[in-house]
């Protein structure tokens, strides 16, 4: 009778056993189940959120059945607990396994900013502003108290920072962003200065780096970036003027409206090129890499002058004569679809 009793319990410890193994499998198995969902999922970790919490706010969320499972799953593979803290986005057809492997990686979701080619630093703080996810830092600081955080205590802000794309976690700040930013300008320009030509007539890098502004805000076509930036070369070679006005439009500031005339053209300012000899004293805006490298690399040639053609690029004259036939043809009989370039730039009155 002991025996059969004892047979009896055997098999029942194995039925269970077995019951009990295909329940845990079949459970671990809905972690490797697609997921449906009707749009992506932004998942939140918080600094020194336990596995246990990552876990039931998964069951919370509605992307696991039971939360137990993810725990067990965590017990038998411990490397798929170790998660980071981060912002993660999940899309349809996702698995739980890789929800809790893009964690484990630290496959944060990324978010972007872009800095244009031509824009003044207030420009860039202005998109840093009103940039979502993003830290804001430097909202209420100075341009001093910027650059000092940057590195740069006591330099002046414009055209430091390099324009370009930038990708960032909600984990970071605006001023992570402008010390990534600040420091490629300070790598690309070291580089387009160690290629540089011969015999050009910049003292320094950061006289280049003026210069290299100018010619971003004078054309938006690629292709004239080395003649514009020739012609502005020679003119500082013989002693002559830049006469550009785009530095006249930034030593106006607030005052500028869309157009700039005669009486703003003869009042003197660190920046109006139509008074002061050679460069002024800062960038104007952020040059790219392609402005950087013409003004290092200026196309040859004898132009002395250019004018605005309308169609967003510019007819070159070598002597004043052919320049001011040009400017009868292309600015005193503007075509009807005249433009000028950049698009941001208004011609004179």
């Amino acid at each position: 009778m002991f025996k059969k009793l004892l047979v009896a319990v055997i098999c029942a410890a194995v039925l269970v056993g077995a019951g009990t193994g295909l329940w845990v499998w079949q459970g671990l198995g809905s972690l490797s189940k697609p997921v449906f969902m009707t749009e992506p999922v932004l998942f939140d970790v918080s600094s020194g959120t336990a596995f246990s919490g990552v876990a039931r706010q998964l069951e919370t969320r509605g992307l696991v059945e039971k939360s137990l499972w993810v725990r067990i799953y965590g017990r038998l593979y411990p490397d798929q607990a170790k998660i980071k803290a981060g912002e993660y986005e999940f899309t349809d057809g996702m698995t739980a396994e890789v929800m809790l492997e893009k964690m484990v990686e630290g496959d944060t979701k990324h978010w972007s900013v872009q800095f244009i080619e031509g824009w003044a630093f207030s420009d860039m703080r202005a998109a840093l502003a009103s940039t979502e996810r993003l830290e804001k830092l430097t909202a209420q600081w100075s341009d001093a108290q910027i650059m000092e955080a940057v590195g740069a205590a006591g330099e002046h802000p414009e055209g430091r920072f390099f324009p370009d794309t930038y990708l960032f976690t909600s984990s970071e700040s605006d001023l992570d962003l402008l010390q990534r930013s600040f420091q490629r300008m300070e790598n690309v320009l070291a580089e387009e200065w160690e290629g540089r030509e011969e015999g050009l007539p910049y003292d320094s890098a950061y006289e280049a780096l003026i210069m290299a502004s100018i010619v971003e805000r004078e054309t938006g076509a690629p292709h004239e970036r080395g003649q514009v930036a020739g012609v502005f070369v020679r003119r500082l070679q013989k002693g002559m003027r830049l006469q550009t006005d785009p530095t006249v439009i930034y030593g106006m500031g607030d005052k500028y409206k869309g157009r700039i005339g005669t009486r703003d053209l003869r009042t003197h300012t660190p920046y109006n090129t139509y008074r002061i000899n050679g460069l002024p004293p800062t960038p104007i805006a952020l040059p790219g890499r392609e402005a950087i490298h013409a003004s290092l690399h200026p196309d040859s040639g004898s132009a002395l002058y250019f004018v605005a053609r309308g169609d967003g690029t510019h007819k070159f004259s070598d002597t004043l004569a052919e320049h001011q036939k040009a400017v009868r043809a292309f600015q005193l009989n503007r075509r009807s679809d005249y433009r000028s370039s950049p698009a941001v730039k208004d011609d004179k009155e």
